[in-house]
Formats: C-alpha cells, sequence, structure tokens
C-alpha cells in the first residue's frame, strides 16, 4: 500500500514539509515542520504549522507522528506547537545525541543532558515503525549531520537534506559532525534502491535553468544525471568537489536559532531569571 503525501513548500526558508498518511486507516506524519521565525524582531508564528493541521482535518486525518530527518540549520522546527496540537510522538534518528552533545557546550544549553531528551523516540538504522497500516523503514544516512535518516514508505523515501534535485547537486557537509566521505556512502545507499523509488527532498534552492521549486524525482533520474552524484562519480572525486565547495559557503541565515530549538525537538530554551525565553548568539564561537 501507497501513502497518500501533500507537500507544503515554505518560501521563507526553501523547505519542504510532508503530510503523510495511509489512506485506509487515516493515520498520518508529519515530516519535517517548519516553524516561522523573523530573525529581526525574534518573534515565531504558526503558520505554516497550521496550514499542515488544517490539510489534515480537512482529510479527517489523524496524525500520529512527527517525524525529523534531522536537526535542521536553516530552519526552526515546529514539532513542539505540533505536538501540543496533536498530541503525537515526536521522532529522530538516534545519533541526535550525538548533535546535542556537541552543540550543548556552544550554547552553555545546560538543559540538555545529550540523551536524546525531550525527543519521545530516538529511531536506528533497519528499524520500522507503523503509521497506522503503513510500514515505514528508518535509513540512517549520515554526512550533513550525524544524526541524518531518511523515511522509507512505500516506494517513496523522504531524503532529508543528503540529496537535492538532479540540477541542484548534494548537501554540504561541513557542519559540526558532518563529513564529504560518509555523506557520499550514504547517497550511494539511497541509489542502490530500485530506479523507480520516490524521492522527497527536504529543500530546493531553484536551480539557474529551472524556474519553478521541485522536490520530486526518483532513484533513476538521481543516478543519471545529479550534477553532483552521477553513476561514475566516484567517492575521491565527490569529497574532493564537496570539500572545497563547502570551503566558499556562508553559514545559514538561521542556523544559530534553529540549531538551538531544534535539538531541543522544537522547544525553546528554558526561561531565564525574569520569565523570558532568550536565543543565545555564542560570538567568535562558529
Amino acid at each position: 500500500m501507497e501513502p497518500v503525501i501533500s507537500a507544503f513548500f515554505d518560501e521563507a526558508t526553501y523547505t519542504i514539509s510532508y503530510l503523510v498518511s495511509d489512506p485506509v486507516s487515516r493515520k498520518a506524519a508529519i515530516i519535517d515542520p517548519v516553524l516561522d521565525f523573523d530573525p529581526k524582531s525574534g518573534r515565531t508564528a504558526n503558520r505554516s504549522a497550521e496550514k499542515l493541521l488544517a490539510a489534515a482535518k480537512s482529510a479527517d486525518f489523524e496524525i500520529e507522528w512527527i517525524l525529523e530527518t534531522h536537526a535542521h540549520a536553516d530552519h526552526l522546527s515546529a514539532a513542539a506547537h505540533l505536538k501540543d496540537r496533536t498530541g503525537a510522538q515526536v521522532a529522530i534518528g538516534e545519533y541526535i545525541k550525538a548533535v546535542q552533545k556537541t552543540f550543548r557546550p556552544i550554547f552553555n544549553a545546560t538543559d540538555i543532558e545529550g540523551d536524546g531528551r525531550p525527543f519521545d523516540r530516538l529511531l536506528k538504522d533497519g528499524e520500522t515503525f507503523a503509521i497506522g497500516g503503513l510500514t515505514v523503514e528508518v535509513l540512517h544516512t549520515p554526512g550533513h549531520t550525524p544524526a541524518c535518516v531518511s523515511y522509507r514508505i512505500g516506494g517513496n523515501v523522504f531524503v532529508g537534506d543528503t540529496l537535492f534535485m538532479p540540477d541542484y547537486g548534494t548537501a554540504r557537509a561541513d557542519f559540526p559532525g558532518g563529513d564529504a566521505r560518509t555523506l557520499y556512502r550514504s547517497i550511494k545507499k539511497l541509489l542502490a534502491l530500485p530506479p523507480e523509488t520516490v524521492l522527497w527532498m527536504c529543500h530546493d534552492y531553484g536551480a539557474p535553468d529551472r524556474k519553478t521549486y521541485a522536490w520530486q524525482t526518483t532513484v533513476g533520474e538521481e543516478r543519471a544525471r545529479n550534477v553532483h552524484v552521477h553513476d561514475g562519480t566516484d567517492e575521491e572525486a565527490f569529497v574532493a568537489m564537496r570539500t572545497a565547495r563547502d570551503k566558499t559557503l556562508a553559514m545559514p541565515v538561521l542556523i544559530l536559532p534553529s540549531v538551538q530549538v531544534n535539538i531541543r525537538a522544537g522547544h525553546m530554551p528554558p526561561p531565564e531569571s525574569d520569565g523570558n525565553v532568550y536565543l543565545k548568539l555564542p560570538v567568535n564561537r562558529l
């Protein structure tokens, strides 16, 4: 049985969130939801998350899961808001513990133990779980970050930031814990799936010869024409390209607020002594 998939594109962060449902039981999951955040004012809003909830309500779907492919560096997660609204479990790959331990000292985040909390479920490579009658297989696909996972549901895989559309290429691998060689091997793991497997991206930034955003492709298309890692691209060539390219990239605009929230499963840091919540900007630390 194949899932019903609806995509929601957030142009402010170039992120695609997904509502994935079992058409029989009408159970559903949300993948990589976005919390609206204005870095100039520090204001948050739930417009993007509420669009997902409205679509689920309209279709009479019950949201059981909120699935993160990794701790994103380019948008804040709306997982906490969606959990409050639905009671769904928030899940991520088990290596989020390593990411938490990396960033805990950078932000002096003393509330973070590095044990995966406050996520409800830490997922292992090869593990399966259910969305109604659908089986979800967890594929550990590190390289962009240590905690990256992809979700395989029927003939579909939600790849997070491991891959982009064929005309755009692959994700950067220079964040703490990232590694270009590991990323190459994760991509090859995905591209070993049947060629008709549909791949769903977490981001699209457009491409020079494409006027519209896109987020759906196949294993076969990626193998034939991905500009960074098509068939015939060997590991050493990819690592050299990816390493050189990453040295030219600026840090994402929202990396500092995003990571603080996303290692906490979409929760803000705890209030300080004045009762207010603050996101920290570590000076000369990164």
